[in-house]
């Protein structure tokens, strides 16, 4: 089973960028689709981006169009999320995630989570 380590969050002021790496371990990694989830205090956890294995297809829930980019490294077994315009609504724990296939509605079914990355986003 893969594991999955976030990294690359923290404090941003409103309009500013941070970007997240998700190094995952083990031999299968370009297997799997890959995406990212976030929690925000008080919510539930809610689908965010979702790239496919080979990084043709990438999905988007609508709030982070056009500011987000998804994107994943094979060599490497890191997925990424750019996160540019950043929104004090942006502020949560953003998570990791691999499982079977990538869609608009998000990764189904789940295979592997990571213990998430907490951001900021300051007005």
């Amino acid at each position: 089973q893969v594991q999955l380590v976030e990294s690359g969050g923290g404090l941003e002021q409103a309009g500013g960028s941070l970007k997240l790496s998700c190094a995952a371990s083990g031999r299968t990694f370009s297997s799997y689709a890959m995406g990212w989830f976030r929690q925000a205090p008080g919510k539930e956890r809610e689908f965010v981006a979702g790239i496919s294995w080979r990084g043709g297809n990438t999905y988007y829930t609508d709030s982070v169009k056009g500011r987000f980019t998804i994107s994943r490294d094979n060599a490497k077994n890191t997925v990424y999320l750019q996160m540019n315009s950043l929104k004090p609504e942006d502020t949560a724990v953003y998570y990791c995630a691999a499982g079977g296939l990538a869609s608009p509605k998000g990764i189904n079914p789940l295979n592997a989570w990571g213990q998430g990355t907490l951001v900021t986003v300051s007005s």
